[in-house]
């Protein structure tokens, strides 16, 4: 066995025999929060994962530094639509942005945060395109997608030493990311449970009063979930 297999021996083993030294989080933690042990924090949060839709046919169809310019605005307006309504960043990867809720408002918060991302895209975003490139677009839209769920999350460090991240374990990390890939005609996803803990002005808008979500199934995610193609104005 090479020094370099022991090492990565050694560290598999250490891992697996050490207990895990776990504490309830009161705060989004980042990767300075957590030693590089087994060391993890839990607490009951909201993760909203945004989503580009068709990013391969942009980087295969269109110049390079076009695609960046859609990359590079859509993260943008999504990143600060997540902390503007109180959430925390989290990681970014490649075309989506993934944030965390807490607190006692997290689904409200989360559920507009999406409700935004949607008005910025179709009021600011593609608006702007037109006005920068016009016919030289070809058809092109800028198209997204958003999930959102509710779970107990539990966080902990990952990675090597100076390339460290965080890798975050629960239902709603992986159900939010399945939800932003799916193609069944909404912008936003949610969660029964993240509808069910909604406020009334996060469910009905408009004069009169419209529901704002629609129940929407799909076997790509376990239980029922509620789709929207509604924005909320920044």
């Amino acid at each position: 066995m090479t020094s370099f297999e022991s090492e990565l021996t050694d560290f598999a083993d250490k891992t697996y025999r050490t207990g895990w030294t776990v504490r309830q989080g009161r705060k989004v933690p980042d990767v300075d929060d957590l030693t590089a042990g087994n060391d993890a924090v839990t607490f009951e949060g909201v993760v909203l994962y945004a989503d580009l839709t068709e990013s391969t046919a942009l980087v295969r169809g269109y110049n390079n530094w076009f695609a960046a310019d859609v990359y590079k605005t859509y993260l943008y307006c999504a990143g600060r639509i997540i902390t503007n309504c109180g959430g925390s960043i989290t990681a970014y990867d490649g075309d989506r942005v993934m944030g965390v809720f807490i607190g006692e408002t997290k689904a409200d918060d989360a559920a507009f945060a999406g409700l935004k991302i949607n008005y910025a895209v179709h009021r600011i975003l593609n608006p702007a395109l037109v006005r920068q490139f016009g016919d030289s677009l070809n058809g092109f839209v800028l198209k997204q997608k958003v999930g959102i769920d509710i779970s107990e999350l539990f966080v902990a460090k990952t990675g090597v030493r100076a390339s460290n991240d965080l890798v975050w374990v629960g239902n709603a990390a992986n159900n939010a990311a399945k939800m932003a890939a799916l193609n069944l005609g909404y912008s936003t996803y949610i969660s029964q449970a993240v509808y069910d803990a909604l406020s009334e002005p996060v469910r009905y808008n408009g004069e009169p009063r419209q529901h704002m979500w629609s129940r929407a199934m799909t076997g790509a995610v376990p239980g029922t979930m509620y789709g929207s193609n509604w924005w909320w104005g920044v």
